[in-house]
């Protein structure tokens, strides 16, 4: 069932994936990702918001997934984690968002996904270093994110004017390295497919 509540948030997200880069499922999901699965996460630090008359700034989540070569073929597993000091209103509109239930962007992803692990509430230690994005879950991930080098090393490599359900229309492009293990998703990911940009959704 969808939520009817009025929200909106904005924030960081950043994101590693399996694929070389670019992975070929942020360009569209009818494209074919480097390898048989595609498996990654999307770090999300949302910094002002608000999910009816609950405040949302400061508030941190991952989503983690594991999805078919062909991302639009549906059948994706996916977990969420939700950082352990956020209020038990904020949990519960945090995982309505980002589970689909609230409509937007998230609405549209959770149409593929088949199997939702139960949500978790852990620790998430986030690092924004500019060029550089770390997140630290004790027992499930490790990860780092950096930009990749322009021929003008003083800039980022940008997409501009990209369709994306969650990115920004303007994202910088990364490479990422990541170790995250759940029991059900997990993945090895070394020198892949990388992003981040500033969010921002409503409804």
């Amino acid at each position: 069932m969808t939520s009817e509540v009025s929200w909106h948030a904005r924030g960081l997200i950043f994101e590693n994936c399996s694929c070389t880069v670019v992975c070929p499922g942020h360009m569209h999901f009818s494209q074919h990702c480097t390898h048989e699965r595609c498996k990654g996460y999307w770090a999300i630090r949302v910094d002002e918001g608000r999910f009816g008359d609950t405040a949302l700034g400061g508030t941190r989540a991952l989503v983690a997934f594991d999805c078919p070569q062909r991302m639009i073929d549906g059948g994706w597993l996916e977990t969420l984690i939700i950082d352990a000091s956020a209020s038990p209103e904020q949990r519960h509109a945090l995982e309505t968002i980002l589970a689909g239930r609230a409509g937007g962007p998230w609405e549209k992803l959770g149409a593929f996904v088949a199997t939702r692990q139960p949500t978790e509430f852990r620790p998430i230690e986030f690092v924004d270093e500019g060029p550089t994005k770390r997140a630290t879950i004790v027992d499930r991930l490790k990860t780092v994110v950096t930009q990749i080098r322009g021929r003008d090393r003083s800039k980022p490599v940008l997409f501009e004017n990209i369709f994306n359900q969650i990115h920004a229309p303007t994202q910088v492009v990364a490479l990422g390295d990541a170790e995250y293990d759940d029991g059900v998703v997990r993945f090895s990911n070394a020198q892949t497919h990388g992003l981040f940009s500033n969010f921002e959704w409503s409804v």
